[in-house]
């Protein structure tokens, strides 16, 4: 999967390839998939959500160029996967899932399999996570209308946030936001992705729903 989804397309962080090698992909896919769970397709988890395919994974991993002494933050944890990949890149992870059966889940998953530097809490992730912030890194797997503006000011000076920004049902644009200043962010276009809407407060509305998510239409 390493060699022919991820670096044959332009992936060359080590520490990203090294991560996505190091996690076992199918025991974060829902029973009966482990099959497939090493394709570079989204493949269903619950709740209309579905786990986002590799190259994905790792290009948002790339983007955010996380240090070993990071403290990251994801929001839509989902089946725990990219958490996990994260866990291996840096200090500490902190992640939010919105819906409940998948965040418990999710957590029991990272315990058992020993990502212990994951802290999963379910909630609105457009909110961020105030008492944890700042962060070095935000990665987002979920498509928002917009940069929520909570999840900007939580950046470390220097952070950047990696989110698909764009319309509710069709292909997003995948933003790189840094934060280079109090109030100054520099946006950088990454491509275009799909993913499930981002609900909450600074999000969608509750009830949406897009039968992809994190999926690339990049070629190899």
């Amino acid at each position: 999967m390493v060699e022919d989804q991820i670096a044959r397309r332009g992936i060359t962080d080590v520490r990203v390839l090294d991560a996505m090698r190091s996690v076992p992909r199918e025991v974060f896919v829902e029973p009966g998939f482990e099959d497939f769970a090493y394709d570079d397709a989204p493949l269903p988890i619950g709740h209309g959500q579905t786990i986002s395919q590799p190259y994905i994974v790792a290009l948002m991993a790339e983007a955010a160029e996380i240090k070993p002494s990071d403290h990251v933050l994801e929001v839509g944890a989902g089946s725990g996967y990219a958490a996990a990949v994260l866990s291996l890149m840096a200090r500490q992870v902190h992640a939010i899932e919105w819906h409940r059966g998948l965040g418990e889940a999710a957590e029991r998953r990272l315990r058992k399999h020993g990502f212990n530097n994951v802290e999963l809490r379910v909630g609105d992730g457009t909110s961020g996570w105030r008492e944890a912030a700042p962060f070095d890194a935000i990665l987002v797997a979920a498509g928002a209308p917009a940069a929520p503006e909570a999840l900007k000011k939580q950046l470390r000076i220097g952070g950047r946030l990696i989110i698909p920004v764009g319309s509710e049902e069709r292909e997003q644009s995948l933003l790189k936001i840094t934060r280079i200043g109090p109030d100054d962010f520099q946006q950088d276009d990454l491509g275009e992705v799909r993913f499930v809407p981002l609900v909450g407060e600074q999000g969608w509305a509750i009830g949406s729903s897009t039968p992809l998510s994190g999926s690339t239409k990049r070629k190899p």
